[in-house]
């Protein structure tokens, strides 16, 4: 469920997650008849007692704590994945080392936390996006890569005052027009490499 139905999510709320619950429910009932020729069930045994406790850090303070015993750990697993999914919290799998850590409600982050695989000290999310850019930047196109250079040329220029913010966004506009051209097979690499060369 969280692969197929969760991963692919732009939006991450309870609402959004309710929805997604809704299409991998129906698709499970059907699955299940079809193939099996069982009904699907989402239903775990349990059994809840309250009872008072000590407050951990208030001392003296007594609460009411809800304590719920079940018959099989996937069944306590189960039942918070869901409780945690009502309240806007999922599981999501880090794009750079493959754990699982709790994405909480609105949040969209890719990176956990934990200390990146190779690093001492850095975590995923520090070193996460660069890792990503850099293996795209080794699957780039010539086309691509000349556009790189020409966007690198020409912010330079700007930073160093030779060319005006609006004859930079200009410039960008064009070049960016004349990479649209070359991936859509208008322009060859060499062309397209004499056109960035005028900049």
């Amino acid at each position: 469920m969280t692969e197929k139905y969760l991963e692919p999510l732009e939006r991450r709320n309870s609402g959004t997650y309710a929805e997604t619950y809704a299409r991998f429910y129906s698709d499970m009932l059907y699955l299940n008849a079809w193939v099996w020729g069982e009904e699907f069930e989402q239903s775990f045994p349990m059994e809840v007692n309250f009872v008072p406790m000590l407050h951990q850090t208030e001392e003296g303070k007594i609460f009411l704590a809800e304590k719920s015993t079940f018959n099989r750990l996937a069944d306590f697993l189960r039942t918070e994945f869901y409780r945690g999914l009502a309240l806007g919290n999922a599981p999501r799998q880090c794009h750079n080392c493959g754990r699982y850590f709790l994405l909480t409600a609105g949040y969209n982050m890719c990176y956990c936390n934990n200390v990146a695989p190779g690093e001492l000290e850095r975590t995923c999310r520090k070193v996460g996006a660069h890792r990503k850019e850099a293996r795209g930047k080794q699957n780039r196109t010539p086309a691509r890569k000349e556009y790189d250079r020409t966007y690198n040329r020409l912010k330079v220029r700007k930073q160093r005052g030779k060319i005006s913010v609006d004859e930079w966004n200009a410039a960008v506009a064009e070049a960016q027009e004349l990479l649209d051209r070359s991936e859509r097979g208008e322009l060859t690499d060499e062309e397209l490499r004499r056109r960035f060369e005028e900049f």
